[in-house]
């Protein structure tokens, strides 16, 4: 049985590497990352909102156990687990992570699955940046990266790198022209997601990416609070004109366009 109730589960290998994928839903599928606390509730939950807008949602399961509330400890736990996985680059500034090889495999394979045009990928905070190197991969047609936290911004080049390899992101920049236009979000005031990095994003893409700042200062009227960092789980707000919930809508109407 599932450990996830509602969601069916296989190992998929690739790259000698084995891991667990949840999925569920019918239609076209859409291959959602789980961010540094892990496959918490509230990811499991978004990838329910995924699957009953009509879509086959993937949930690999990347590190940690499936469904384990937030707490500082696994926080703690993973954080040194990833900085010591040699598939996971932390502080890497022109290197994507080498787990992106993996699941650009995943990414075919849910197409193949569900025998459609192409994926719709969401990365989140630690995965968020991954979805630059797998535009690289024609399989990705509706990128997607929510608050993109790598590399750790330890110094300004840092805050401004992207976390992938010049010649993925050259591709990646080619398919945005093509039509493949990645859409981006964040928090204002968001320390992981640095403000450079989406200027650096816009200097990239120019015209050719979709870049959403939720307002987080002290006066904002939706009363998001200054330190507010994942959009669509942890700070996500599910309440018709509420920024989140906006930008989940802005998400899902993409995948409806382009899948």
């Amino acid at each position: 049985m599932s450990p996830l109730p509602g969601f069916q589960s296989f190992e998929f290998t690739a790259e000698d590497s084995t891991r667990t994928v949840f999925h569920k839903g019918n239609g076209p599928a859409v291959v959602l990352l789980h961010e540094l606390p892990g496959m918490i509730p509230d990811c499991v939950a978004l990838a329910d909102r995924i699957a009953a807008a009509g879509f086959t949602v993937y949930l690999p399961l990347l590190f940690g156990e499936p469904n384990v509330p937030l707490s500082l400890g696994t926080m703690a736990k993973y954080t040194v687990q990833l900085c010591l996985s040699k598939e996971f680059s932390l502080l890497a500034k022109k290197q994507a992570s080498p787990i992106t090889t993996w699941l650009k495999a995943l990414c075919r394979e849910a197409k193949s699955r569900c025998d459609d045009r192409g994926v719709g990928v969401i990365g989140m905070c630690l995965t968020g940046g991954f979805v630059l190197s797998l535009m690289a991969d024609e399989s990705v047609l509706a990128p997607v990266l929510c608050q993109p936290s790598l590399p750790l911004g330890i110094t300004k080049g840092h805050k401004r790198s992207l976390g992938v390899s010049e010649d993925e992101l050259a591709i990646a920049t080619q398919r945005a022209q093509q039509g493949c236009i990645p859409l981006g979000f964040r928090f204002t005031g968001d320390g992981l997601c640095t403000v450079e990095r989406f200027t650096r994003l816009r200097e990239e893409f120019g015209d050719h990416i979709e870049l959403t700042e939720i307002d987080s200062s002290g006066s904002n009227r939706h009363g998001i609070a200054p330190a507010a960092h994942a959009v669509l789980t942890v700070d996500f707000v599910d309440q018709r004109g509420h920024p989140t919930r906006q930008a989940l809508d802005r998400i899902l109407e993409t995948f409806r366009d382009r899948l």
